[in-house]
C-alpha cells in the first residue's frame, strides 16, 4: 500500500504499511532431538539484526505481503501458520538527498514455517541472512518491538506443538 500523509500535534509524517515473518525452522540434532531456529537479517549497509519485512504492494493483502518478503529479504519460500502481533512504529527515514521524513509505519507478523531455500537467495537489500537458537536470536535483535513479537511467536508456536497431530 502506497504511503499516506497525515498530521499528529501539527507534525505531518507519511504513513506505511507493512508485513513480515517471524520464520523458524526444526532441525534433528545428532541425538534425534528436535531444536527450533530463527530467522533473522542484516540490512545491507546497516549495523542490525531484524525480523524480515516490507511494505505491502498495490493490492496485495498482508499474508501476500510477508510471504514475498520472506522470500525476497530471507531468500527462503514459507508457509503462514499463526498471526503473531501488528506493531506501530513512529521513526525518522533518511534517503540520500531527501529531506528527513516522519514515518509511521504498522507492521502485522505472521508466524512462519521454513520449507526451503530459493534459487535466488536473498535480494540486494540484505547482507546477511542467518538461522539462531532463540535465546541468540533475542539477543541479536535491534528492537525492542521486535524482540517482543519474537517471544510471542514462540509462544505461540509452543502452543501449536501442544495439540494433538492428525494423522
Amino acid at each position: 500500500m502506497e504511503g499516506q500523509r497525515s498530521k499528529v500535534k501539527g507534525q505531518k509524517f507519511k504513513r506505511e504499511f507493512s508485513a513480515g515473518g517471524v520464520v523458524f525452522r526444526k532441525l534433528k540434532t545428532k541425538n534425534e532431538k528436535l531444536k527450533t531456529e530463527w530467522l533473522l537479517i542484516k540490512p545491507s549497509g546497516k549495523e542490525r539484526w531484524q525480523l524480515p519485512k516490507g511494505l505491502i504492494d498495490e493490492g496485495e493483502d498482508s499474508k501476500t505481503a510477508a510471504l514475498r518478503e520472506i522470500r525476497e529479504e530471507g531468500g527462503v519460500e514459507t508457509r503462514v501458520l499463526d498471526k503473531v502481533d501488528t506493531i506501530k512504529v513512529f521513526f525518522h527515514y533518511h534517503y540520500e538527498d531527501a529531506p528527513k521524513e516522519l514515518i509511521f509505519k504498522t507492521v502485522v507478523f505472521y508466524l512462519m514455517e521454513y520449507l526451503k531455500e530459493t534459487k535466488e537467495g536473498p535480494d540486494f537489500e540484505v547482507e546477511r541472512v542467518s538461522w539462531f537458537p532463540f535465546e541468540e536470536a533475542y539477543e541479536n535483535l535491534t528492537f525492542a518491538s521486535e524482540k517482543k513479537v519474537l517471544e510471542k511467536a514462540k509462544k505461540i508456536l509452543e502452543e501449536r506443538d501442544k495439540q494433538p497431530k492428525l494423522v
